[in-house]
């Protein structure tokens, strides 16, 4: 059997339709496949190559740790220098009061460990979130996944979960005494790059404090500078009791992370002992690869081009097709009239080399997410592609 089929029968599907590109070598912002296509990829894995396929620094950091030790022993008993260096990292790169690094296998498990810390801290059970927001999809970050077309096919979920408008003022008003936390995206992703309102979300940090809730920030698509700063969050001028990472954070390899206030974490380390447990979470190569990509971004300055990369983009995606361009840095939705006609671009874009994506919640919308490492020309050369694919998939 050929490798197509090999893949068909063998891994496990999660679409009737994969892309089945089959995928020999991935370096910068190109993938190379088997038949010698090259594409240009703009979604970056969904946001996670922040700083390219294959930085030189990551590559080395992950052969060097591999030299050393893989996995030793179930997370947070052995101290692991890479563990240890890149939480100081993190640390020392967020607000005072986000200190504490537990470092899980994916932003989904960081979701469930938060739900979990919400939970054991406040001694309540209810916890809110909101409509069209995206955890990730194991049973307790699907329960408040804000779309009843993805969970319904899984209840029961878990009890006591409440859904309320993104950005609505007036909706904040359900947020009471009962509430362990509030669980927000500080920029929807899967709804199509949404953004919240300043006034929004420092009112969501301002009902929290009154009533006693945690407030949860999902940045596992929005951190590592893909909105224009290191963490979102930022731009708004608000600090969240529980932050969730992952994507990116790995610099390619898997890993998440949820990051609070050292006594507030500690809550999981008594009654029950082992309140929160992992065995592969944190890897050692995984932190090495992260803590060499966050080094990356930082050290040759990625962020600092965002916003003229963004302009850029935004100022050649001009088109019939095209109805409007939501973005938040080097994260954009071209929207279009439906889900079809967005299908017809995405595929010929596919066709012409450029590798793009839509939306879970937004389906009429193309994803734009590159590596924060695309240059320039890349860029005229990704909006120059899917202009012509807008031509000949819609105005043909």
């Amino acid at each position: 059997m050929n490798q197509r089929a090999l893949f068909l029968q063998h891994v496990a599907q999660t679409s009737p339709a994969p892309l089945a590109i089959e995928v020999v070598k991935a370096a910068g912002c190109r993938l190379y496949d088997a038949e010698g296509k090259t594409y240009l990829d703009v979604i970056g894995g969904i946001s996670v190559c922040n700083v390219g396929h294959c930085h030189p620094l990551v590559v080395k950091a992950i052969k060097e740790q591999a030299d050393k030790y893989l996995h030793v022993l179930v997370y947070g008993e052995f101290i692991q220098n890479a563990q240890v260096a890149y939480a100081s990292m993190l640390a020392n790169h967020l607000p005072a009061s986000l200190n504490a690094v537990y470092f899980t296998n994916s932003g989904a498990e960081a979701t469930e460990g938060a739900m979990k810390l919400a939970k054991r801290a406040t001694g309540r059970t209810r916890i809110i979130a909101f409509n069209n927001g995206y955890h990730g999809s194991t049973q307790g970050a699907l329960s408040i996944m804000g779309d009843e077309y993805w969970r319904n096919a899984y209840r029961p979920l878990l009890p006591d979960t409440w859904h309320l408008p993104y950005n609505d003022l007036s909706a904040l008003d359900a947020i009471d005494n009962n509430t362990a936390c509030v669980v927000a995206e500080t920029v929807q992703a899967e709804s199509g790059v949404v953004r919240p309102t300043t006034e929004w979300l420092q009112a969501l940090r301002q009902r929290c404090n009154e009533k006693g809730a945690l407030l949860v920030l999902d940045e596992i698509q929005a951190g590592f500078g893909r909105t224009g700063s290191l963490w979102a969050f930022e731009q708004y001028k608000v600090v969240p009791d529980i932050l969730l990472l992952g994507k990116a954070l790995g610099a390619g390899m898997p890993l998440g992370a949820f990051v609070a206030d050292r006594p507030l974490m500690q809550t999981l380390t008594a009654n029950p002992v082992l309140g929160h447990i992992t065995t592969f979470g944190g890897h050692p190569v995984s932190c090495a690869a992260g803590l060499a990509g966050l080094s990356a971004l930082i050290d040759e300055r990625y962020i600092e081009q965002v916003k003229e990369k963004e302009a850029l983009f935004k100022k050649r995606l001009q088109h019939a097709a095209i109805k409007e361009v939501r973005s938040a840095g080097l994260w954009m939705a071209l929207v279009f009239a439906d889900f079809a006609s967005n299908k017809k671009v995405i595929d010929s874009c596919l066709e012409k080399g450029l590798l793009t994506d839509w939306f879970l919640f937004a389906p009429e919308c193309l994803r734009i997410a590159p590596p924060l490492t695309i240059s320039f020309p890349e860029i005229e050369e990704a909006c120059a592609i899917i202009l012509s694919a807008c031509d000949e998939a819609l105005m043909a």
